[in-house]
């Protein structure tokens, strides 16, 4: 049974390297600029084209130059190609900014709700960290139970965030006013993804390791109990 608590250490230890990538991960997502990308429909060969790509607080546009079609690109891209870059915080974000693209209501508001969101889980994921950092101290363990459960909390919130952005970009190209036809979710999209499995997974874990062991046989109760001074 010993050997079993020493243990315990261990496991916390190397849950929380897990958690550490899944937070990593959720800072990356929320920071960069690479959600999804937008192409338009290209009608005009040998001509510049303008696709966009936008994260949770800025949008940036690129001007590729096309030359010939694609037998499987329609749109505008890849957005790998070189070309102008300008990019621009949404301007409900910061006045005076303009994003033509997110000026429909129904689009600010998705937008506004997704990074809303993603703060959220920045801060639980912030908060967990810093129990868990002070769970190992002597006869803190107590403070595992709070910390797995904001880290939990933290993934429920990004994957939340990762579907308002897909909504806002379904309506996006199912909408005429905008001259998007075609779009992808990028590296940024995949990070959000992969830190919600981590933080969620590993706050289950986390959970489980710190909930007290059961005895497996009726007397160990009495054996475990301290002798009275």
């Amino acid at each position: 049974r010993r050997g079993m608590d020493e243990s315990k250490p261990l496991k916390i230890r190397l849950t929380f390297s897990v958690i550490l990538v899944g937070v990593s991960l959720l800072f990356a997502a929320v920071v960069s600029d690479h959600w999804a990308v937008l192409s338009p429909k290209v009608e005009v060969y040998n001509a510049t084209c303008e696709a966009a790509h936008f994260g949770l607080w800025r949008l940036c546009t690129k001007r590729i130059y096309v030359q010939e079609p694609s037998a499987h690109e329609k749109g505008c891209g890849p957005i790998s190609l070189p070309g102008e870059s300008n990019c621009s915080y949404f301007k409900h974000f910061t006045p005076g900014e303009s994003s033509e693209i997110f000026e429909v209501t129904t689009q600010k508001e998705y937008s506004i709700s997704a990074a809303a969101i993603a703060i959220f889980s920045v801060g639980f994921a912030i908060i967990g960290t810093i129990c868990i950092l002070f769970s190992f101290r002597k006869k803190s363990d107590y403070l595992l139970k709070p910390a797995s459960m904001f880290y939990t909390f933290a993934g429920l919130c990004i994957i939340i965030s990762v579907e308002v952005m897909r909504q806002s970009v379904k309506r996006m190209i199912d909408s005429e006013e905008t001259v998007w036809i075609e779009y992808s979710y990028s590296w940024s999209f995949a990070c959000a993804c992969a830190s919600f499995i981590l933080l969620f997974i590993c706050g289950i874990i986390l959970l489980l390791i710190a909930l007290p062991r059961f005895p497996q046989n009726p007397w160990e109760t009495c054996m475990d109990a301290e002798p009275e001074h």
